[in-house]
């Protein structure tokens, strides 16, 4: 049955609002997702008709967009409230699902192929896009783009591809069209392809690589993805530096013009006739849910239990991160085991909480990665540890209340990815944190440009500096401690997730 085009605002990314667990009985339970998307897309509200495509990401997942038919899933607009959750059982039939709360947006879910699905999302996404634009690579031995990452870039076609067609089935006449990262890259120009009516926006959540490293890409593929991205009317970017780079791309690979505003910075990029504007919206945090949520019981509860691990008296140095190769955990951890060498007065003194959640752990090199994180941690307690102080509280189960109440109790902040979009972190603790911290933060953390002014900024790669940084952090006087907080939140919060969906919404409904 063919799709009503109805919608006159879409919304794509890899991963939707809601995900669903398959029980051994065949029971269906859906889970509401998180983060700035989904708050973002609740900003315009139930009744605009707006439509979210996402991928189908497990077997929960599968099974409930083949029950749903034509992918579309029974929603419900919960007003903001925790709802229990609902199942059904496969006796249900085709249709009755249950309901989803995603704050009343409709949701289409693709259920693409297990094996297309794996090539497209582990095989380029996240083993090469993600890569390059991370600078992750060892070059003397890697990439090797082969036979097999030939097959893996032809699912990735596919994949986009399929994004393509539901849109063009959903979109009403001239509907605007968000289309979200590295997965689908391809698709605003396959989209313009077959609805050239659409305003489409493509959004960039990860930095974007410079020239000379995104030549890494084999030449079809790098001028693949720039063309893909240059069917939107709009490319946005976290920075104007990620926006910058972009530009410089498309000139290097394409030679594409790139048109410059007043201030000499870029603001569009033509191609074979068509102009694309670039956009720069800085994803903030969300200060009234994080302020509300992290005094919650269960944050409070698992408060009491962190301060009990750290002791009496002992200063915080707190991360929270996945274990994702850019994150930089090991040498934040090489740098603090600096730090106890160089300054041993604060051996006994301070404790290094270290949130550190598997991530992307059917990969080989995260899981490898994961494993030295737990084994230097293990190694700083062994070597620095007595029997009333351990160096390193590492956690490695994610619990989101926990991460809260680290916040809360942190006196440093360690912020130090090798290269981020943004690193919504440096963002967050500043707003939840009690008594005011110190913000360690690298350069190449797209954060750095909004709040670089009131951090201790590093060079990632550098663990020496990174130590004398903590030590600056540390000895931090408190009035100084709590003037560089507030004025950290204060940048952290300048565009929230509502206003961040919101301005690019708007500059594409108003786009010619």
């Amino acid at each position: 049955m063919a799709v009503e085009r109805s919608a006159p605002i879409l919304v794509a990314s890899n991963r939707g609002p809601v995900s669903y667990a398959l029980g051994e009985d065949g029971s269906l339970t859906p889970n509401r997702g998180g983060g700035g998307l989904v708050s973002g897309l609740s900003a315009i509200g139930p009744d605009a008709g707006a439509v979210w495509v996402c991928a189908a990401l497990g077997d929960g997942d599968r099974e409930a967009a083949r029950r749903a038919g034509t992918g579309h899933l029974p929603t419900a607009d919960t007003g903001g409230q925790q709802v229990p959750p609902h199942r059904t059982s496969p006796q249900d039939g085709t249709g009755h699902l249950p309901t989803a709360h995603t704050g009343g947006q409709q949701v289409r879910m693709l259920d693409i192929a297990p094996d297309v699905f794996a090539a497209a999302y582990n095989g380029v996404a996240n083993s090469v896009l993600w890569f390059v634009h991370h600078l992750l690579y060892q070059t003397p031995v890697e990439p090797v783009f082969d036979a097999e990452f030939r097959a893996q870039w032809a699912a990735y076609e596919t994949y986009n591809a399929a994004f393509a067609d539901a849109l063009a089935q959903e979109a009403a006449e001239g509907a605007v069209v968000l289309v979200q990262d590295y997965h689908l890259a391809l698709v605003p120009g396959l989209l313009r392809a077959r609805r050239p009516d659409l305003r489409i926006g493509h959004f960039s959540h990860t930095p974007w690589a410079p020239p000379d490293y995104y030549r890494l890409l084999p030449d079809d593929v790098a001028a693949g993805v720039l063309r893909g991205i240059l069917g939107g009317d709009r490319a946005a970017f976290l920075t104007g530096r990620w926006a910058a780079a972009f530009a410089d791309c498309c000139a290097a690979v394409l030679g594409a013009e790139v048109v410059r505003g007043p201030d000499g910075a870029a603001a569009a990029v033509r191609f074979e006739g068509r102009e694309t504007r670039l956009g720069v919206h800085g994803l903030g945090a969300d200060a009234d849910f994080l302020r509300e949520r992290s005094r919650a019981a269960d944050v409070d509860e698992r408060l009491a239990a962190l301060r009990e691990q750290i002791g009496p008296g002992r200063k915080t140095i707190v991360r929270v991160d996945r274990t994702e190769l850019s994150k930089n955990i090991v040498r934040g951890l090489l740098a603090y085991r600096r730090l106890l060498q160089t300054r041993p007065e604060w051996r006994e003194r301070v404790v290094h909480v270290a949130f550190a959640y598997p991530s992307r752990q059917d990969l080989a090199v995260y899981r490898d990665y994961t494993e030295r994180v737990r084994v230097l941690a293990e190694e700083i307690n062994a070597e620095y540890g007595t029997e009333g102080w351990q160096p390193v509280a590492l956690h490695v189960k994610d619990d989101f209340a926990r991460s809260l109440a680290a916040y809360r109790l942190a006196d440093v902040a360690l912020v130090n990815p090798i290269r981020d979009g943004m690193n919504l972190v440096a963002k967050e603790i500043p707003v939840v944190s009690e008594r005011g911290c110190v913000l360690v933060l690298s350069r190449e953390a797209g954060a750095y440009e909004e709040l670089g002014a009131d951090a201790v900024v590093v060079n990632p790669y550098d663990i020496e500096g990174t130590a004398r940084a903590l030590d600056e952090a540390l000895r931090t006087p408190d009035a100084d401690r709590t003037d560089r907080t507030k004025r950290l939140a204060a940048a952290a919060t300048a565009l929230p997730p509502r206003d961040w969906f919101l301005t690019q919404l708007r500059a594409l409904e108003q786009q010619a």
